[in-house]
């Protein structure tokens, strides 16, 4: 039995040997690099774009991330459990809104408390912006279902 977060508990999901049409899925990637510590807001694909700023386990949970949430916008990834300096991200996505002059940032996080944060470090670079950007945050299950969708406020 392992205490301490829900995040870390061990789970199995049995999974049904369901047959999915055969075919290849096209990535909906448009650029590199992905990662909020290594990604410029100064970069041209995030100028005037519809944002996702995903918790980096969202993609693996969610079979059609790239087909619901990434096609068509700009990327940037992060853990809010891990990852360090986060300090830095608050900036990062301040510069996304304010630098790059997004139109919408959308936050996918897991349903863990600890993926809370994620949208925490954006809902306060929000508020410390100059622009007022519409702020989507997705909350998803750990077998990759949205359990919640909704806009955040500042």
């Amino acid at each position: 039995m392992m205490s301490g977060c829900p995040g870390s508990r061990t789970m199995e999901f049995p999974k049904d040997d369901v047959e999915v049409p055969a075919g290849k899925v096209p990535s909906q990637l448009r650029q590199w690099p992905i990662q909020l510590h290594l990604v410029s807001p100064a970069a041209p694909y995030f100028q005037g774009a519809d944002v996702v700023l995903a918790a980096d386990c969202v993609p693996f949970a969610m079979g059609d991330f790239h087909s619901r949430f990434l096609k068509g916008k700009a990327l940037a990834i992060a853990c809010p459990k891990l990852d360090g300096d986060q300090e830095i991200y608050v900036e990062k996505v301040r510069g996304l809104f304010e630098e790059s002059k997004i139109n919408t940032l959308t936050v996918a996080i897991m349903q863990v408390p600890c993926c809370r944060g994620l949208l925490g470090l954006a809902v306060e670079a929000l508020k410390l912006s100059s622009r007022k950007v519409p702020v989507k945050a997705v909350i998803v299950s750990l077998q990759g279902e949205v359990l919640q969708e909704e806009w955040a406020s500042a």
